[in-house]
């Protein structure tokens, strides 16, 4: 039980060092070696996150379990396009948050029983919303990312950090991301008007009013885009302020209900 979770984050930790240690060296960090270790970390982390959640009684979607799965899902995303995307600079925040949420499998083991098999339009609820969180998490970091090479750009710094990306490929990244986690986010709010009865009772209706305004929160930020333009400060404020109101949404009754009234 401890021999996953405790490899995987010795394997983060040694991928995150590998980055931010070379981060704005001349040469940047060593991608190939980077990704070697994160890869290896997040084969260890789907092996711990299959032994906690798979269980004989059911699937445990605890808290912590659910915020270890979106983290695997984005560690898995950043690792994959490493060598692809131009976004080292956040990957450190990526493999730091890894690190961390394998802890918490480790640490905070509550349990939240479902029966995926006996709904499995359940289970594509979740999977989409799983899919359009992740998404939209990394657009967050994209828009981060975005924050940053703007402040470095203005304060003339950026000669100093061949590790940045050009300004331009990460805005247009950023928007790729969002309307992708768009999409998933629209299939998810249907699957959940469709399949779920009680969307809206038994304390559950702040997650759907908090994912809708998201949803128009995002729309709007693309709509803005598309018909007049949307300047890199105005996009970042959208996309970080859609990210807090999914993960209040998707964890806030959560937080307090498994960990500190547990």
């Amino acid at each position: 039980m401890v021999l996953f979770p405790a490899s995987a984050m010795l394997f983060y930790s040694i991928a995150l060092v590998l980055v931010a240690s070379r981060l704005f060296h001349a040469d940047g960090p060593n991608r190939r070696l980077v990704a070697g270790f994160a890869a290896i970390g997040v084969v260890l982390h789907a092996a711990a996150l299959s032994q906690v959640i798979l269980t004989t009684d059911g699937q445990n979607f605890s808290l912590t379990n659910v915020i270890s799965m979106v983290n695997w899902i984005i560690a898995f995303s950043f690792t994959v396009l490493l060598f692809r995307l131009k976004m080292i600079v956040v990957v450190p925040v990526v493999y730091a948050c890894s690190v961390i949420s394998v802890a918490l499998l480790w640490l905070v083991p509550p349990q939240y029983i479902i029966h995926f098999e006996i709904h499995p339009d359940i289970l594509i609820h979740v999977v989409l919303s799983l899919m359009a969180y992740s998404a939209l998490m990394i657009a967050a970091l994209y828009a981060i990312q975005l924050a940053i090479i703007q402040h470095r750009l203005k304060s003339k710094k950026l000669m100093l950090s061949p590790a940045m990306p050009p300004l331009m490929t990460v805005e247009k990244q950023l928007y790729h991301l969002v309307i992708v986690g768009v999409i998933l986010l629209s299939l998810s709010l249907a699957t959940g008007f469709i399949f779920l009865d009680d969307m809206f009772e038994d304390g559950k209706g702040h997650k759907a009013v908090l994912s809708i305004m998201a949803w128009f929160t995002y729309i709007a930020m693309l709509a803005q885009q598309y018909w007049v333009g949307c300047r890199i400060r105005t996009a970042v404020v959208y996309t970080l302020t859609g990210a807090a109101m999914l993960s209040l949404a998707y964890f806030g009754a959560r937080i307090v209900k498994e960990i500190i009234l547990s």
